[in-house]
C-alpha cells in the first residue's frame, strides 16, 4: 500500500511505517467509548474550597514561589482566528450588501467599541480614502469587513487569535499574547522573571517573536520583572496521516499522501521540551482586561497551592516508601491520600498483600499531576469532569470530549447532559518526580483515545485522525484533581461579537 515515494515522505517528517499503519487501522477500528462511573460534581471529585481554604492555598502558592523553584506559563496559540470571522466571511460573499443578520447588524451597530476601531479606521482611509462613518454612510459595509479581514488592510482572517487587538486601555488596544504577559507577572512570576512559553503556527512565528519582542519591555518595566520568552511549533512527526472512506491512505493530486496536524494533543510533546517543576496551562483567548483580572489571579494561585500542597505530601510517602521505614497504618494512610485526596480508587484495593501495595502506591504517586479549574455548566461547548475507568481497572478523574462518551448509553447520556461543570482549559501542572527529575510525559498517554472526524480536501471527503487531546487522553495517566472556579475565570473569544461581551469591554 506505502511505495518507496510514501516511504521517503514519511520519515522526512519524522514518523516510522510502523506508526502510519498503526493509524490506517485506528481508522477502521475507531476508538473505544470511556467506561464511566459519574460525572464529577462538588463533594463527588470536585473540590469547592471556602474562603478560608483559599487564603491558606494562596499562602502555600506564595512559600512554593519564594523557594526558588521554576515555573513556567504555558500558551496554546497556534490557532488562526479564520473562525472567528465566519460570519464575516459569509457577509462579505453574500448576495446582499448591508447587514441582514441578526450576527452582522450587532457587529456594525457596536463597531466603535471593538479594540481594534482605530486601526480599522487608520486602514479604511488609507485603502478607500473615507473613513468608517464614510463608508457605512454609503453603504459600502463589505469595504469595512474586507479591511477587517484582507490582507490589504488588518488581515484579521489570516492572523492567529493571539495577535488580534481585543481589549480597549487608556494607553492603546492590547492583544490576548500582551494579556498573557501580564497574567504571567501576576501568578507565575518567581526570582522577579516570568517565564512564558507559546506554542505558535510556523507561518505565523516570525510575526509573534517580532511582536513579542516590541511588547515585552513595556510589561517588564510595569511589573517589575524579567520576561524569559520561548516559542515552539507543533512537531511534523505529530502529523496524522489521512484516510478515504474506504480507510485507504487520502492523496494529494500530485500522489503524495495527505497529512494533517494531529490536534492540541500534539502538544504533550512540547511541554515535553518544558524545563519547570511547574507548568500553567491557559488558551489564548481566555482572557480579560485588568479590571477583571484579579479574580483570575486568585484562582491560579488557589489551584496552584492546592498543587504544590498536594505534591508536598506524595513527594513524602515517596521517600517513606524509599526509606523502607514504614508500617502497615502507613500503607493505609496512603491508600487513604489517593483516593481521598486524589481521586484515583481500585475496587480490590483492600484484597492486596503489602508488598504488592507498596507497587501500587508507587505507580499512582509518582507520576505527573495536575490541577484543573472546572466551572458551573451554562452549556457553553467543552469537554466536562468525569470518574472514569482507566485500563488497569482504577477509577480516577478525566476530562471527556462529548465524543468520547457513547450517545447510545442512557446512563451516559444523562450523566453528560446533566453534568454540573464543564472543562475551561484552566491547569496547573506538576511535571517532575520527588527526586526532581522530568516526568516523560508521552509515557502517560492513553492511546486509545484518539479523535476521527470528517473533513474536505478538494472538495473531496476525507477521514481525519486527532491525537488524544491534549488535557484529555494525553494526561490520561496523571493524577488529577478538580476545583471549582468561578465562570467569571472563563471568557473565550470564539466569534468577533463575543469581543463585545461586558467581560472583554
Amino acid at each position: 500500500m506505502l511505495s518507496q515515494n510514501d516511504l521517503k515522505q514519511i520519515a522526512a517528517k519524522g514518523i516510522t511505517e510502523e506508526q502510519i499503519n498503526v493509524q490506517l487501522e485506528e481508522f477502521k477500528t475507531g476508538f473505544p467509548f470511556l467506561k464511566l462511573e459519574a460525572a464529577a460534581a462538588v463533594d463527588n471529585g470536585i473540590i469547592a474550597p471556602d474562603e478560608q481554604e483559599k487564603e491558606q492555598m494562596i499562602a502555600a502558592w506564595n512559600a512554593y514561589k519564594a523557594d526558588g523553584k521554576k515555573i513556567v506559563k504555558f500558551v496554546p496559540a497556534s490557532g488562526a482566528a479564520s473562525r472567528m470571522f465566519k460570519d464575516m466571511f459569509a457577509f462579505l460573499s453574500a448576495d446582499y450588501d448591508v447587514p441582514t443578520t441578526d450576527f452582522e447588524k450587532k457587529y456594525f451597530d457596536n463597531i466603535t467599541r471593538f479594540a481594534f476601531y482605530g486601526e480599522l479606521n487608520d486602514a479604511c482611509v488609507k485603502n478607500e480614502g473615507k473613513d468608517i462613518p464614510a463608508l457605512i454612510a454609503e453603504g459600502n459595509y463589505k469595504a469595512v469587513v474586507a479591511n477587517m479581514l484582507e490582507a490589504k488592510g488588518l488581515n484579521y482572517g489570516q492572523l492567529p487569535k493571539g495577535m488580534l487587538l481585543f481589549h480597549q486601555y487608556p494607553e492603546g488596544p492590547r492583544t490576548p499574547m500582551e494579556e498573557h504577559l501580564v497574567e504571567g507577572a501576576l501568578y507565575a512570576a518567581s526570582n522577579g522573571e516570568a517565564n512564558v512559553h507559546f506554542t505558535v503556527s510556523h507561518e505565523h512565528l516570525d510575526f509573534f517573536e517580532k511582536k513579542v519582542a516590541d511588547k515585552k519591555d513595556i510589561y517588564a518595566g510595569k511589573y517589575g520583572v524579567k520576561y524569559n520568552i520561548s516559542f515552539s511549533e507543533q512537531k511534523p512527526s505529530t502529523d496524522t496521516v489521512a484516510a478515504n472512506a474506504d480507510n485507504t491512505p487520502f492523496r494529494n493530486d500530485d500522489g503524495s499522501l495527505l497529512f494533517r496536524p494531529g490536534g492540541h494533543g500534539a502538544l504533550i510533546e512540547n511541554l515535553n521540551e518544558i524545563d519547570a517543576d511547574v507548568v500553567f496551562i491557559k488558551n489564548i483567548d481566555n482572557v480579560v482586561p485588568d479590571r477583571l483580572k484579579q479574580e483570575t489571579v486568585d484562582y491560579k494561585q488557589v489551584i496552584a497551592g492546592i498543587l504544590v500542597t498536594l505534591q508536598k505530601k506524595a513527594f513524602a510517602y515517596l521517600e517513606k516508601l524509599d526509606s523502607g521505614a514504614y508500617s502497615h497504618d502507613d500503607l493505609v494512610e496512603m491508600v487513604r491520600f489517593v483516593q481521598r485526596d486524589l481521586c484515583c480508587r481500585k475496587a480490590d484495593i483492600k484484597e492486596l498483600e503489602d508488598a504488592e501495595l507498596v507497587i501500587y502506591l508507587r505507580k499512582k504517586l509518582n507520576r505527573p499531576m495536575r490541577v484543573c479549574g472546572v466551572v458551573k455548566n451554562v452549556g457553553e461547548p467543552g469537554g466536562g469532569p468525569f470518574l472514569t475507568y482507566n485500563q488497569d481497572g482504577t477509577v480516577s478523574l478525566q476530562i471527556l470530549e462529548s465524543s468520547q462518551i457513547d450517545k447510545s448509553n442512557a446512563e451516559y447520556q444523562k450523566m453528560f447532559t446533566e453534568g454540573t461543570h464543564f472543562n475551561p482549559v484552566d491547569l496547573v501542572c506538576a511535571v517532575k518526580d520527588y527526586k526532581g527529575q522530568p516526568f516523560d510525559l508521552p509515557k502517560y498517554v492513553d492511546k486509545s483515545t484518539g479523535f476521527i472526524s470528517s473533513k474536505s480536501k478538494g472538495g473531496k471527503e476525507l477521514k481525519a485522525l486527532e491525537l488524544p487531546g491534549l488535557w484529555n487522553g494525553a494526561m490520561s495517566d496523571w493524577s488529577t484533581v478538580f476545583v471549582e472556579v468561578p465562570l467569571a475565570t472563563f471568557n473565550p473569544v470564539k466569534t468577533v461579537n463575543d469581543l463585545l461581551r461586558e467581560q472583554h469591554q
